[in-house]
């Protein structure tokens, strides 16, 4: 079950990723206006989250990527909960599809832009969306959810 959702989540962002910059054409800066507070745009970000270690040698982001998502499928492998194991294949796909459009692109291509009159919020992706899911996943099962309650001690 598990692994279906990050595979879900993989082909999702790459199949957006393929139509939008392979088959429409986008390189960038493009710009679709959808509401005061929504846009449809095209960025590269060459950092981690947020554009950090943008400055970074591909290589190097490159290594730092690889090990970050082996950790995971190491965690994902030997997790006993069911939630868990979901949290961690949405992020697992959502980095790999990442790591992909590094190979692909030399940078992650990010579209979904929210703002607020000037201030400007994240702008990002399908990936993104996969691993921000993932996350709030663990932190329900640090929380306790999906875990059986022990019996009351009567």
């Amino acid at each position: 079950m598990s692994l279906a959702g990050g595979v879900v989540a993989f082909l999702l962002d790459r199949g957006h990723k393929f139509y939008q910059v392979d088959v429409v054409g986008w390189s960038g800066g493009e710009y679709l206006r959808v509401t005061d507070f929504f846009d449809y745009v095209l960025v590269w970000n060459t950092g981690i989250s947020y554009g950090l270690f943008g400055d970074m040698p591909l290589a190097v982001l490159g290594i730092v990527i690889a090990l970050a998502i082996a950790a995971l499928v190491v965690w994902w492998w030997n997790a006993a909960h069911a939630v868990v194991q979901l949290g961690l294949m949405f992020c697992i796909g959502g980095a790999a599809s990442n790591a992909v459009d590094r190979v692909l692109y030399g940078a992650v291509a990010d579209f979904f832009h929210f703002h607020w009159g000037e201030t400007s919020f994240y702008i990002f992706n399908i990936a993104d969306v996969a691993i921000s899911l993932g996350v709030l996943l663990l932190i329900l099962d640090l929380l306790g959810f999906g875990h059986k309650k022990p019996p009351e001690a009567t």
